[in-house]
């Protein structure tokens, strides 16, 4: 068993999908593999992934049907097989050390069942409130879902991810809470979270809110 399994689900990013994947590769850490979900892309993310696959690095690749971020991550961990489950959006990167850093945290406290936290935001810092759409609140009163690290035994207690319109991952951390799970939150700001990208969910929400 490795001891992180890295979901990445992608839905026409190739322009960005080469950066987050260059940025796992370079960790510190190399005992990972990554689960690259394509939800149904129809741009070159294919070749972009098979090139990184030809050069023998741990990635699995596996196209669906388009059904959205949650069912895309929800496939990605029943095609993984590490000890914690984390995640990279298509569009964001590691710091190089991201993965050394949260094993050594993981490492020391052996009771963690939700690790989380941790972001360096490019660009929005604000994101829509997802109980009212007309609202912006600021990213560090948020849960960031690609910050977490969820041990593998837990999954089936959270049941995964629930399709949503926004929310996934802030609905998944409520009932990780309400199960009385060990959590822990990390502030060293390793995963690059780009809010640069203007056909990221929040920002077409943020966009729909306006109009």
């Amino acid at each position: 068993m490795v001891k992180f399994s890295v979901i990445i689900t992608t839905y026409n990013r190739a322009e960005f999908l080469k950066n987050a994947l260059d940025s796992l590769i370079a960790q510190t850490e190399n005992d990972w593999e990554a689960i690259v979900i394509d939800d149904g892309s129809i741009d070159n993310t294919t070749a972009i992934v098979q090139q990184y696959i030809h050069q023998e690095y741990p990635i699995k690749y596996y196209k669906q049907i388009n059904s959205g971020d949650a069912l895309a991550k929800n496939k990605g961990i029943s095609l993984s097989s590490g000890e914690f489950i984390t995640f990279l959006d298509s569009d964001d990167a590691y710091e190089m050390h991201h993965l050394e850093n949260r094993k050594n945290i993981l490492d020391q406290h052996k009771n963690i069942q939700l690790l989380h936290g941790g972001v360096k935001i490019i660009g929005d810092e604000f994101v829509p409130d997802i109980h009212n759409l007309n609202q912006q609140i600021h990213l560090s009163d948020c849960v960031i879902g690609a910050t977490f690290f969820i041990r593998r035994d837990i999954i089936s207690l959270v049941t995964g991810f629930k399709p949503m319109a926004l929310g996934s991952d802030a609905d998944l951390f409520e009932r990780a809470t309400m199960l009385g799970l060990n959590i822990m939150k990390t502030d060293i700001p390793t995963y690059i979270y780009n809010r640069v990208n203007e056909n990221s969910i929040t920002h077409q929400f943020a966009k729909s809110a306006k109009q």
